[in-house]
């Protein structure tokens, strides 16, 4: 098994709606690669902040509908498809879309917010013998439908975008379409995404992610072992538990807010925030999850001997569909008649009916009988000398996989239940 494995796909179908308003002129200037000689595209950390902002405001809503659930999604994914998706947005469904991204219109116009996703996705598309990530982003056009000269060419310079036309009516042959290039894109991992598409879909947007690193220092699959793993006060499930002794790490222990964060770094030099909140603490932490907080932890993290840390193996995933949970963060007109995604054809006829995201992440000890090789370091007990630092996520904890290049949030996830496919 991969070390680790980590996808996240998001897909947003189109829908014609019955009426033909023209859209007025907002966001109407023209985003191409003209532009970036005369405007800079948005600091790499603002971009950052509003993707952190949105990520533990969506997070939040994830977890507040299934309090007892393992929660995992792609801030990324989701934020770079509705940033995609936005092109084609007019007037105050733009707006919604681009305040429920957590921009600051006044500060940052759309067209830097766009340069800001392109340079993301040129950052993360850079070749890397360390890492696999692939990060893309698709549309699957129905062939009756004309697309402006400029939302096509925005879509292609800007969020690298292929183009499939496809015949919707033929709602098989368009669901293997779409289908076989998710399959592919994510390896094999995310199979039969769409099903029972509506014969009358105008366009469905795919925007996939995935990742898969080695830890900088592997967990010894010989030292993993069974153990419990509190799913609640009174239950526990078991857990096959990797255990490492002696491994310097990042380490901050938060008194304020009450948890423990240790970072795992891969040898891409990205890195896993593992967040382990003190029994019972779990829905404080929560509330807690601002950019803010984020920054603190990552700044007071200090290099640390751990005598011990324990991490359960676990393998989950998520499917979500988001179009009940997005108007909760602002973006409703996008889901009604009111639309105007008029910069998609030059009429106000869209809508969009479904977006749905899945997710999937595995975590084992290593990859390679090589890396396995370098095993641990044995120090006998008797050679300790004062308080042991132990940190065992044998209880619900929660996880950011964090990207070095862009300061992004690409996964975020709260095992509650390691078990839990």
């Amino acid at each position: 098994m991969s070390p680790l494995l980590v996808l996240g796909l998001l897909m947003v179908q189109l829908y014609p709606t019955v009426h033909g308003l023209p859209g007025d002129m907002l966001g109407q200037e023209k985003v191409t690669q003209e532009d970036q000689h005369h405007s800079a595209h948005v600091d790499k950390l603002t971009l950052a902040s509003s993707n952190t902002d949105f990520a533990f405001s969506l997070y939040k809503q994830l977890a507040s509908k299934n309090p007892n659930k393992n929660v995992i999604f792609s801030p990324l994914s989701i934020s770079m498809a509705l940033a995609f998706l936005s092109l084609g947005a007019r007037s105050t469904t733009l707006v919604e879309i681009l305040e429920g991204l957590k921009f600051n219109l006044t500060e940052t116009s759309e067209a830097e917010i766009h340069q800001g996703f392109q340079h993301m996705l040129r950052s993360l598309s850079q070749p890397n013998n360390l890492l696999q990530l692939s990060v893309g982003n698709a549309m699957f056009v129905n062939e009756q439908l004309k697309l402006l000269e400029k939302f096509q060419d925005d879509a292609k310079t800007l969020y690298a975008s292929e183009a499939f036309a496809t015949n919707f009516q033929d709602s098989a042959a368009a669901e293997k379409l779409i289908n076989d290039y998710v399959k592919e894109k994510t390896q094999g991992n995310i199979v039969d995404l769409v099903k029972h598409l509506d014969p009358d879909t105008a366009m469905v947007l795919v925007n996939y992610i995935f990742f898969k690193a080695k830890w900088e220092k592997p967990f010894d699959p010989d030292d993993t072992f069974e153990s419990k793993f509190f799913v609640g006060k009174r239950k526990s499930v078991k857990v096959s538990m990797m255990s490492i002794e002696d491994l310097t790490m990042p380490y901050f222990r938060d008194e304020t807010l009450p948890c423990t964060v240790v970072e795992l770094k891969y040898t891409s030099n990205d890195s896993a925030l593992f967040i382990l909140p003190d029994k019972g603490k779990m829905e404080e932490v929560e509330e807690k999850l601002l950019p803010e907080t984020l920054r603190r932890w990552r700044e007071s993290l200090q290099m640390r001997v751990i005598d011990e840390l324990y991490l359960p193996k676990f393998s989950i995933s998520s499917n979500y569909n988001l179009e009940d949970t997005l108007p909760q963060l602002g973006m409703s007109e996008v889901f009604t008649l009111q639309a105007d995604l008029s910069g998609v054809t030059g009429d106000r006829n869209l809508a969009v009916t479904q977006v749905v995201h899945k997710t999937v992440i595995k975590v084992a000890e290593t990859g390679t009988e090589a890396a396995a090789a370098t095993g641990m370091k044995i120090v006998p007990l008797s050679g300790k000398v004062g308080p042991m630092t132990i940190v065992n996520f044998n209880r619900p904890f929660l996880l950011s996989i964090i990207s070095k290049d862009t300061q992004s949030i690409m996964f975020l996830a709260k095992v509650v239940n390691p078990n839990e496919a």
